[in-house]
């Protein structure tokens, strides 16, 4: 979900030496067309303007659930690869144990007789299995492709689901957003781009890591089609009063910036809608608050993807 300026969201905070030829660079700028199409797929648009409810967003945890599982199944098998070692770092990251915490909240006790995998899910599973037992160090790709997403626009998400579904503000149901052993994102990212950049890789292996990094955003892509098809047949539920204001955009969020300012703010709505408003009277507002929505989109994107 990045064009223009918001493209590079998913990087922010970047070291002012990087190069070109280092592959955190190589993914960012590889990953840049599939970023954008991720980006513009139902699903994560409608989740950006907190249309969703609560039984799709339910399957979407799931979906994660089985994604982060065997992620982490395939680290744990490669954790003392060279090519993957350095990028180690489970209780800093780890998201499937958060995941179960947050399904068992959603469907209670017995939660694990009833979930399963869907197709496109199971997809993204094998192919994730496949890299870790065949070629670990692709495992690289699917590593920083979800992790760093997470770190950067996991916490929009968080605001967006917690409002519109309505969720405890002690953070039930949302653990898999909340990294407790890392207390600064931007630092740890530096570190894990570091770490990245330091592997002692070929360039025709960074090139086949782009190209696995891209197929994980085709993969996700699935995913959130799949999820748009099943959401089509679930009653949505109004999760915000004001969207009625938008009618007359036809449902698309990307003309109304004040809509998805509004979702992330954390506190002073009413406050922060009125000024909003003021400010989109006028032709210097209305471009300020197009970048903010764009940049919002970025983040959102490069964790959803």
């Amino acid at each position: 979900m990045e064009t223009g300026t918001s493209m590079v969201s998913g990087y922010e905070d970047k070291d002012e030496d990087l190069r070109p030829e280092d592959l955190s660079e190589m993914l960012g700028a590889g990953t840049r067309e599939i970023h954008e199409k991720a980006e513009n797929t139902q699903f994560v648009k409608d989740f950006l303007r907190g249309n969703i409810c609560k039984e799709l967003f339910k399957l979407g945890v799931v979906a994660l659930y089985y994604t982060y599982t065997a992620l982490e199944e395939e680290i744990e098998r490669n954790k003392d690869h060279p090519n993957f070692a350095p990028l180690y770092f489970p209780a800093e990251l780890h998201r499937h144990e958060a995941l179960a915490h947050d399904i068992e909240f959603f469907y209670g006790p017995e939660w694990k007789s009833q979930i399963n995998c869907s197709e496109a899910t199971k997809q993204y599973v094998e192919r994730i299995h496949q890299v870790g037992q065949e070629d670990p160090v692709l495992l690289v790709a699917h590593a920083y492709t979800r992790y760093m997403g997470d770190l950067s626009g996991g916490q929009v998400l968080k605001k967006v689901a917690q409002r519109a579904l309505k969720l405890p503000p002690t953070g039930e149901g949302l653990e898999f957003y909340h990294f407790e052993g890392i207390h600064s994102p931007k630092a740890f990212k530096q570190l894990y781009r570091s770490r990245m950049n330091e592997l002692e890789l070929d360039v025709d292996t960074k090139k086949r890591l782009v190209a696995e990094a891209i197929e994980a955003f085709h993969l996700n892509i699935k995913v959130f089609e799949e999820l748009d098809d099943i959401g089509k047949n679930i009653p949505r539920e109004v999760s915000d009063a004001g969207m009625s204001h938008h009618g007359a955009m036809g449902g698309d969020i990307s003309k109304c910036p004040y809509y998805a300012a509004k979702m992330a703010a954390s506190g002073g709505t009413a406050y922060v809608g009125q000024l909003a408003m003021a400010v989109l009277r006028h032709p210097t507002g209305q471009v300020l608050f197009a970048t903010w929505f764009a940049a919002l989109a970025g983040l959102a994107a490069w964790y959803l993807m």
